[in-house]
């Protein structure tokens, strides 16, 4: 797990200076700095879901997942314990924290590279991929920090939690995913980034958290496509 150590690390870095930075800014420039994180979400996502070979398999995949989601209010339950955890540490703006934590995790932890890279050091021990994405984390937290505030830097729990039990899953179960299982992911992964940077520029209010379960229903979906007359 040498690769997601290093990420925690360069995120920390990242948001240590991004709150040194925040401190010195005028509102205007934070908010400017927050709706460019916003925009640049909505492009990340863009790239990511038309990467799909499979339109049937994601939009299922993303419908019985929000159905899921929201009949268990994962949303509401992670937003709560979020807030909880704002309250304590962010200073009394617990709204701000929260959209900083499950901003910053969502965008460090959904898309390909995570799940390649992963997978890639748990079952090769090659850690080469996660390093380039510690690097791009580390830049990427100080602009979002700048935005969101210390929220950034306690993102780094549940990615600890999510990529580095991907990478033990990994080496646990062997090869278990092909390239194609993996872009389908990512693709229904940025379909939900699509819908968190229109959170993000105050167009819609999408339960993201709601949506996620359709990253575990996506290879499901995609192996039971393969036994279709088709």
């Amino acid at each position: 797990m040498i690769g997601t150590i290093v990420n925690i690390i360069a995120i920390i870095i990242g948001s240590s200076i991004g709150l040194l930075i925040h401190k010195n800014l005028p509102d205007r420039l934070v908010k400017v700095t927050f709706q460019i994180m916003g925009l640049f979400t909505l492009v990340l996502g863009m790239s990511m879901a038309l990467e799909s070979n499979n339109l049937l398999v994601m939009v299922f995949s993303l419908i019985v997942g929000a159905l899921i989601g929201t009949a268990g209010r994962f949303d509401d339950k992670v937003q709560g314990l979020s807030d909880q955890l704002g309250k304590r540490l962010g200073g009394g703006n617990s709204q701000k924290f929260s959209k900083g934590f499950l901003t910053s995790f969502l965008l460090f932890c959904v898309g390909s590279m995570t799940i390649l890279g992963a997978i890639e050091e748990g079952m090769n021990d090659n850690a080469d991929l996660l390093l380039i994405k510690s690097l791009m984390d580390g830049f990427s937290s100080i602009a979002l920090t700048v935005a969101f505030g210390i929220g950034v830097m306690f993102s780094v729990i549940p990615l600890l939690i999510f990529q580095g039990g991907l990478t033990l899953l990994a080496a646990w179960l062997g090869s278990f995913m092909s390239p194609d299982y993996i872009t389908e992911i990512s693709a229904v992964g940025g379909v939900i980034l699509l819908a968190l940077g229109l959170n993000l520029l105050e167009i819609t209010k999408i339960k993201i958290i709601d949506l996620l379960p359709a990253l575990i229903f996506t290879p499901l979906f995609l192996w039971l496509y393969g036994f279709l007359p088709v």
